[in-house]
């Protein structure tokens, strides 16, 4: 038995406390009475006890008489400051943004089951980050789970942490090859490990999956487990594939373990690896037949699956609520290479030289000793590396001149034969140089040097003669660089045209010789348009030296991104970038949209994002690549509004270029010809039967959107839910209508700002040096260097604006600033000062006839529920408004509402003398005692209100029935007591 209640008030160490919930019975967790979160301290007892001793909220003091706009004003700086809510959602004050009703969804899910197994397959840009985030902070403050591990790519987990930080108030710390060792050295002690003293941590899956590091991952991982981009932890590709999906298979054998699995792509186009994610959640899933599923297998895959368009969200709670997506226009944009043109020249050369190369005998002294699975390997290997060099080529002159070079020299590292024992090896080894999966931990980001790697064979080395013709091929990609360059040059106007309508552009290469080549250019070429700033960000950075490359590109007004793959697939690119030009055509329709999507999801500024697919137009390996896979997926997502996986591998689409590219003819000497393109775009009965399986895919994904949209879970009941939360903690109106007044109050009036670019909302400016140094210094960081901060009041917010919400740092500190000073004794307020929130008023008004007391109330219950009977309730507070007609020996007792809108809308209608005011404030502050028990019966009438909304959240929609009791944690504090006086009869 605790021995000071949670809830309880105390005094200690020369102040009043609020008591909350702790986990050691010998430490006291005391948070200021005026709610400041940032205050929380805790009390050693066996050292302490003797100076903590119960208190009481002491009314208002009548020297310190204000107004009621000053009421008003406290009203919503109590409410901003709560942050252990009343309400059914236990997080949503301690969140830094608004959630969009569509994403509470997974959250009902989940509240619904025990433990949390869910599926969230939300469409890219929906927020499956912030659905995931939503439930594991609810979870937290219910007190269900302790800790919490994110698994993702190594190169998500800075992104992670950013947004567990600064949107859920969480303190992840990331595990990774780079930080471990220094984790380790900041142990307590020898016995304890990284996972058991950090709660919340974001590992690298790379990093945990290695068996050494699994197995003390697994002794000791934590009760939540959330999984980033779990599509590639269920392949059935190489052994680093296999890792990891033992990795999370292990970690989901526990049935307690509450688990949440996110990717935007759950069939990645393979419906094995679709049978194994969702065996994940529960082993016996894995056996349905997914196109033949009986009614109760899909009711109960629907409890735990979540998959949703753009469409089935922009307007889920009508035409009143609209997300904010961008509207995406796709165009094709060609260049050309006229027969006569040096670059043209230079490929047909290049493609006789690979011809001849995967035409030769491969006969040799290894060649005896090699198995037939390794001579197939190697005729295979021959095939694509052919196929990289050529992508290297129609990249970039300085793709070329390095691929080439490399190659001449003869440096790359062979291919070692004895590892070629199978098939799998083999797709493998090869597939990254030449297509681009994106089943993979994270986007290959390719130099040419590893093209050379793939030429560099066993047993064979280039002739003096091969070399000499290798370099003068190097020579003549160097000297094609500028001007002699169609590709670039198409691009510059492109560009050009992109910067004049107001974008900023990112453009995807393949490889870093590209990109690096392709940044100076255009860096040249704007060098005469100061605002303009190109840069170059690739796989040659480490992840934090890429967050602050581009960090730094943002500060720029106008800016050109030129990026490899290495950010095409998890960053969130929307608030700095409005188009995507494809200048290297990715020959997998999956990275095409993960490029894409970078730009194109919620929170992007711009209405539109252009996206642009630059090709050859008398290239045929862009043709077929456009033809068989790009241009469908491009149709698909703009007719259905998704984008549907490659069912099959994209490397048997290579398969089909290599046997158009290279299979044995007697006519043909170029790849330019239009006879070699109708060859290779014939390939008709191989890419017929790619068209079928991915139609029928097509459907399979209409199809399992239309049933795992969860539209069961209706829309009127989630607005319920939100309205029950902005009741209780303040919607964007409250926190508008408290900054405006605030400010005002504090004579740093806010002012319009026009110009701003990217604004769609008004954007005012806050004269920081006016305000109080408390409200100043929090956010001193963030003006600019007139020392104002500009600030919106509606998301998303322009470049060098803050988007102002609850828990933004300038909106706690002015909450936090007037309620402890409207606390203070009077005492200790300067003399003739009033508080610019005001715990009491009277004023004579039109708007009464009878004289009419407002009370606000802070109540305080606690919350007991399911499995929490051996530990401490959980702490819940709520502001009311009420009033009564009359005496407080007699009162009528207003309805809620009526007395709210008094206090808000209230108007003197004549001049009150202090004496005056003083005697009837005073009057009814003595008679308040008689007041008790109508108080105390409010205080149970919330705390029954309460149980109700946790208990609707439950039992919706089949929910699991958990106990829950809600009772009261003592009297409700009377933070103000205002007085209306009727006008006098004449």
């Amino acid at each position: 038995m605790p021995r000071f209640a949670v809830g309880s008030l105390v005094r200690c160490r020369e102040r009043e406390w609020v008591v909350l919930p702790s986990q050691d019975d010998d430490l006291l967790l005391l948070r200021p009475l005026g709610g400041r979160a940032s205050g929380v301290c805790g009390v050693f007892l066996p050292l302490e006890e003797h100076d903590v001793r119960p208190a009481s909220f002491a009314p208002p003091d009548p020297a310190a008489m204000g107004d009621f706009e000053g009421g008003a004003l406290l009203r919503d700086a109590a409410r901003l400051s709560l942050r252990s809510g009343a309400g059914p959602f236990r997080c949503m004050g301690r969140l830094g943004f608004r959630p969009r009703p569509y994403q509470i969804v997974p959250l009902l899910m989940a509240l619904r089951l025990d433990p949390v197994r869910l599926l969230i397959a939300d469409d890219v840009g929906i927020g499956k980050t912030i659905e995931a985030a939503l439930i594991a902070r609810e979870l937290f403050d219910r007190g269900e789970i302790a800790r919490m591990a994110v698994i993702c790519p190594p190169h998500l987990c800075d992104q992670w942490q950013r947004e567990l930080q600064h949107k859920f108030a969480l303190e992840a710390t990331v595990v990774r090859a780079s930080t471990a060792a220094a984790l380790e050295r900041r142990l307590p002690r020898g016995d304890v490990s990284i996972w058991e003293h950090f709660p919340f941590t974001i590992v690298s899956i790379d990093y945990v999956k290695n068996e050494r590091r699994r197995d003390s991952f697994l002794r000791a991982a934590p009760e939540l487990i959330i999984v980033d981009e779990a599509h590639a932890a269920v392949g059935m590709g190489d052994g680093a594939q296999q890792q990891r999906y033992a990795l999370v298979r292990d970690l989901a054998a526990r049935s307690d373990r509450h688990l949440i699995l996110l990717t935007a792509t759950p069939h990645s186009g393979v419906e094995h690896a679709f049978a194994r994610l969702i065996g994940l959640i529960d082993p016996e899933f894995a056996a349905f037949d997914l196109d033949h599923m009986r009614d109760a297998e899909r009711d109960r895959l629907a409890r735990h699956f979540v998959q949703r368009r753009r469409a089935d969200v922009q307007r889920w709670l009508g035409s009143n609520d609209v997300t904010p997506f961008p509207q995406r226009e796709s165009t094709e944009v060609t260049y050309a290479l006229p027969r006569a043109s040096a670059y043209r020249a230079l490929f047909d050369d290049v493609f006789a030289f690979t011809r001849e190369q995967v035409r030769a005998d491969h006969a040799s002294p290894a060649a005896g000793r090699a198995s037939e699975a390794q001579l197939r390997w190697r005729r295979r290997a021959r095939y694509w590396a052919a196929l990289a060099l050529l992508r290297c080529v129609m990249s970039s002159p300085a793709a070329a001149e390095r691929a080439l070079r490399l190659r001449a020299a003869d440096v790359a590292a062979p291919l070692r034969l004895t590892d070629a024992d199978d098939e799998r090896f083999d797709a493998d080894l090869i597939r990254p140089f030449v297509i681009d999966p994106t089943d993979q931990e994270q986007a290959h980001d390719l130099e040419p040097a590893q093209t050379a790697d793939l030429l560099a064979e066993t047993d064979s080395s280039p002739s003096r003669s091969e070399r000499a013709r290798l370099e003068r091929f190097a020579a003549r990609a160097a000297a094609l660089r500028g001007a002699e360059d169609p590709k670039l040059q198409r691009l510059i106007p492109l560009i050009q045209t992109l910067i004049d309508d107001g974008f900023n552009p990112i453009i995807y290469c393949r490889y870093i010789a590209t990109a690096d080549y392709v940044a100076a250019e255009l860096a040249r070429q704007f060098e005469r348009i100061p605002a303009v700033r190109v840069m170059s960000v690739t796989g040659e950075r480490s992840e934090e030296e890429r967050d602050m490359m581009i960090a730094e590109l943002e500060r720029s007004p106008r800016r050109i991104l030129v990026a490899t793959d290495c950010l095409s697939e998890g960053i969130n690119l929307q608030h700095s970038f409005d188009a995507v030009v494809h200048y290297d055509l990715p020959w997998n329709p999956n990275r095409l949209e993960q490029r894409e999507g970078r730009v194109d999801r919620y929170g992007q500024r711009s209405a539109v994002v252009r996206t642009v697919l630059l090709y050859g137009q008398d290239n045929p390996m862009d043709e077929a690549v456009m033809k068989v896979l790009l241009r469908k997926a491009v149709r698909i997502h703009k007719t259905l509004g998704i984008s549907v996986p490659l069912p099959v591998d994209s490397g048997t689409v290579v398969e089909a270029l290599i046997a158009a590219l290279f299979q044995p003819t007697v006519d043909q000497l170029t790849l330019f010809d239009s006879d070699r393109q109708a060859a290779l775009l014939d390939e008709a009965q191989e890419l017929q039967r790619i068209e079928l399986a991915w139609d029928r895919a097509t459907r399979r994904e209409q199809e399992s959107r239309t049933r795992f949209a969860q539209r069961r879970i209706k829309p009127e009941e989630v607005a319920r839910e939100l309205e029950e939360s902005d009741a209780a903690l303040g919607d964007p109106t409250a926190v508008e209508r408290f900054v405006t007044a605030a400010c005002a109050r504090l004579n740093a009036a806010l002012t319009p700002v026009s110009g701003i670019r990217g604004a769609t909302a008004p954007v005012f400016a806050v004269p920081l040096a006016r305000l109080p140094a408390p409200v100043r210094e929090p956010v001193a960081h963030l003006a600019g260097a007139d020392r104002n901060l500009l600030v919106t009041f509606t998301e998303p917010a322009p470049a060098g604006v803050e988007a102002l919400e609850r828990n933004h740092p300038l909106v706690v500190a002015l909450a936090d600033y007037l309620l402890e000073t409207a606390l203070l004794p009077a005492g200790m307020m300067p003399a003739d000062a009033m508080p610019p929130a005001a715990r009491s008023g009277v004023i004579r008004t039109r708007a009464v006839t009878k004289r009419t007391c407002l009370l606000l109330l802070r109540v305080r219950m606690l919350i007991e529920q399911g499995h929490q009977r051996d530990v401490q309730p959980l702490l819940a507070e709520e502001l009311i408004v009420t009033g009564f007609r009359g005496s407080p020996a007699s009162p009528t007792w207003l309805d809620q509402a009526e007395a709210l809108a008094l206090l808000e809308t209230a108007q003197p209608a004549e001049n009150l003398p202090r004496d005056a005011r003083l005697i009837a404030l005073r009057a009814v502050l003595d008679a308040l005692p008689a007041l008790d028990a109508a108080l105390d019966q409010i205080s149970r009438e919330r705390a029954l209100r309460l149980r109700e909304a946790h208990m609707r959240v439950w039992s919706q929609v089949g929910g699991t029935q958990r106990r829950c009791a809600c009772t009261p944690a003592g009297p409700p504090d009377i933070l103000g007591v205002y007085v209306l006086l009727p006008v006098l009869a004449t």
